[in-house]
């Protein structure tokens, strides 16, 4: 099988955005204690402590990408992808983390508000903030939509979800500065810690879907029947299951076939089905196993989608 130049791209993209993704939150990091100390604003404080653990989140998943995207070898046949949601949930642990934390320090600072300094610096370091993390999460979505990679949608959810958080302080700042209101600073890291709970069970619901090999949806198990379905002389299907391991995908199912059909025609009716699955996933492990269509064969009970 010939393997196409984005093929070939993939891997290069993949460590690419784990990278870039290091990088950025490093500087926030800088930046942002630099305000913080400048400013004594609990909600910026939050943003800091979110940069900290992006980066902890970050360099997990550059570690997890290099490995799910090593080869299948003697001892993992079908390939190391699994590290990837691995890293999802490790990143919703991380990020679950900072929210708890900040919950803490948001209580704190409602029992002795404090007034917010040099609030300028920190609206224009939250400006250069949402500026990288934009850029960043552009590139991160164009990543994902080459790949497929749980890791990096993960990473990227979390930084979409940074944006807000900093479009936030900025709010917050702003406010401080031309009011008397001590409580307004607490009260937008609250929100903001509360947003980073909510977000975190999107990643770590589809971590767990990858690691308990979930079905695909069924939409896309409806255009798989359909496809096979269509090829001439197919009298019926069944046994189909679907999963993913990180970016690879994989498809297994039982092909009715013309019990008069000789083998050499059986295959050869098999390999459309497969070139035909093969343009809708490109990267996916098709197994199809074919069947006379004058027997009944038993299907397994566990095997409730059709």
């Amino acid at each position: 099988m010939t393997i196409s130049a984005e093929e070939i791209n993939k891997p290069k993209l993949m460590r690419a955005a784990t990278y870039a993704s290091v990088s950025v939150a490093l500087v926030l990091i800088l930046v942002k204690f630099f305000a913080w100390i400048a400013t004594d604003s609990v909600s910026l404080l939050s943003t800091l402590v979110d940069s900290i653990l992006d980066a902890g989140a970050s360099m997990v998943n550059l570690i997890a990408v290099h490995y799910a995207l090593q080869p299948a070898d003697e001892d993992h046949r079908f390939g190391h992808g699994k590290a990837e949601p691995l890293a999802g949930l490790l990143q919703s642990g991380f990020i679950f983390a900072s929210a708890l934390f900040l919950i803490v320090e948001t209580g704190k600072r409602f029992f002795n508000p404090q007034a917010v300094d040099n609030s300028t610096m920190g609206v224009a370091v939250m400006v250069v903030s949402i500026v990288l993390t934009v850029a960043l999460v552009v590139f991160q979505r164009y990543v994902v939509r080459k790949t497929n990679s749980v890791a990096v949608s993960a990473d990227s959810l979390h930084y979409t979800t940074d944006i807000l958080v900093n479009a936030g302080v900025i709010v917050a700042l702003v406010v401080s500065a031309m009011t008397d209101w001590l409580w307004f600073d607490p009260f937008v890291a609250g929100v903001i810690a509360l947003y980073i709970l909510w977000s975190v069970r999107e990643i770590a619901t589809d971590a767990m879907d990858l690691l308990m090999d979930h079905e695909f949806p069924d939409k896309e198990r409806a255009t798989i029947r359909n496809a096979v379905m269509s090829v001439e002389d197919v009298k019926g299907m069944h046994d189909l299951r679907t999963r993913s391991s990180g970016p690879q995908k994989f498809i297994q199912l039982h092909l009715v076939l013309d019990a008069q059909l000789t083998l050499h025609d059986s295959h050869a009716i098999s390999d459309t089905v497969e070139r035909l699955l093969r343009q809708l996933y490109p990267d996916a492990e098709i197994l199809i196993h074919t069947d006379p269509d004058d027997i009944e064969e038993a299907i397994p009970q566990f095997v409730l989608k059709q």
